[in-house]
């Protein structure tokens, strides 16, 4: 997994609540045996409506998207956070997310990020007068800013999760930051246990 710091970018709105994981990647899409290609089926059923926002050039290269309230509801699966990373997405902000979701997110690279409704809605009403206004997600010092507006705002994020995404950590990666303990473990293990 990539180390996450700042990401600047233009963001996608996002303007519903209650997205379940089957919005976002529908089941069909999970036989696939390959871990990549899901970017096609990201929100594919809304898709085929012309005036769905991901269809809307104005929005093309967004690298955040913005999302309303429960974002990631509905099942555990993980190809939901591929198939957003795959389209383009480095953050998604959202002023709640699942708990599985989130999870999955923090393990793959995905920053959730959990702002207000009122500060959601900000960001929607700088995206609508602006598609190229641009946003920063500073993760070092998690806050979400747009110095062209003059906003900028503080979100949760508890130490051991922001230190996975500063140092680009998945779950490897941390088991692998114990390496020495692990093999001084190995050598100093009986050999009857192997």
């Amino acid at each position: 997994m990539k180390a996450f710091r700042i990401v600047t970018g233009t963001a996608v709105p996002l303007k519903r609540s209650d997205v379940d994981t089957d919005q976002i990647i529908p089941a069909d899409w999970l036989k696939r045996v390959e871990r990549t290609g899901f970017e096609a089926g990201l929100f594919s059923t809304w898709r085929d409506d012309r005036s769905f926002v991901l269809n809307d050039e104005r929005y093309a290269g967004a690298s955040i998207l913005i999302a309303g309230p429960s974002f990631g509801v509905g099942s555990s699966r993980e190809h939901a956070v591929w198939a957003i990373q795959q389209y383009g997405f480095d953050a998604v902000i959202a002023p709640s997310f699942s708990d599985i979701f989130r999870n999955n997110c923090t393990k793959n690279g995905l920053a959730p990020v959990v702002l207000s409704q009122a500060a959601v809605d900000q960001l929607w009403a700088f995206i609508d007068a602006n598609p190229k206004v641009e946003i920063t997600v500073d993760m070092e010092r998690l806050t979400v800013e747009v110095p062209a507006e003059g906003f900028k705002e503080s979100f949760p994020m508890d130490p051991p999760t922001q230190h996975r995404f500063l140092n680009g950590l998945d779950d490897i990666g941390i088991t692998m930051t114990h390496a020495d303990e692990i093999n001084t473990f190995e050598k100093n293990r009986p050999a009857w246990l192997s």
